[in-house]
């Protein structure tokens, strides 16, 4: 079953590019930012550069723009929200929920969501300090990657469903006729 996204007609560039660059994009714009701070002028270009590519790589996936604006904008002030330390990092719940929006992926797969928000919580605990945040962020991340394949299957197992039934029905139809 083909993704929901790679269906919608795209101005400008190819799908895949697309969704590679802008996934690219929003996990180094993130790292930039983890990377920055007020300190010295290197880490004041960090958070900007950071804070750029972040929000080029929500712009540029391939979705419904509405939906890229609804994910970045939250998934923006929660990668700024996280230079606080690991103490933050269930606000990663906001990013992958703009995932499964910007993916289009069905309301049944939203309870994955409960994955990152458990994982978040229990990560931070053995690390409180910043300087656990590099692990503690890799844990989440892992998380998050596999909760979306997660997502992804729960969109499938419905679209076959789905197709099961309209076919059931067509059969059924045939069948009267």
């Amino acid at each position: 079953m083909p993704e929901p996204t790679a269906l919608l007609p795209l101005r400008w560039g190819g799908y895949r590019t697309r969704l590679l660059g802008g996934l690219l994009l929003i996990v180094s714009g993130g790292v930039a930012i983890a990377g920055g701070s007020a300190s010295s002028p290197f880490a004041q270009f960090l958070l900007a550069a950071g804070t750029i590519a972040h929000v080029t790589g929500w712009s540029v996936l391939p979705a419904a723009g509405w939906r890229r604006v609804w994910a970045l904008i939250p998934s923006t002030l929660a990668m700024w929200f996280l230079l606080t330390g690991p103490g933050w990092l269930a606000i990663l719940l906001l990013p992958y929920l703009g995932w499964l929006l910007v993916r289009h992926r069905p309301i049944a797969a939203y309870p994955t969501a409960l994955f990152v928000l458990a994982a978040a919580m229990m990560v931070a605990k053995p690390f409180p300090e910043y300087s656990g945040m590099l692990p503690a962020l890799g844990i989440v991340s892992a998380v998050m990657a596999v909760s979306a394949w997660v997502a992804r299957a729960v969109q499938v197992a419905q679209s076959r469903v789905r197709r099961g039934r309209q076919g059931l029905v067509e059969d059924l139809s045939n069948s009267q006729g």
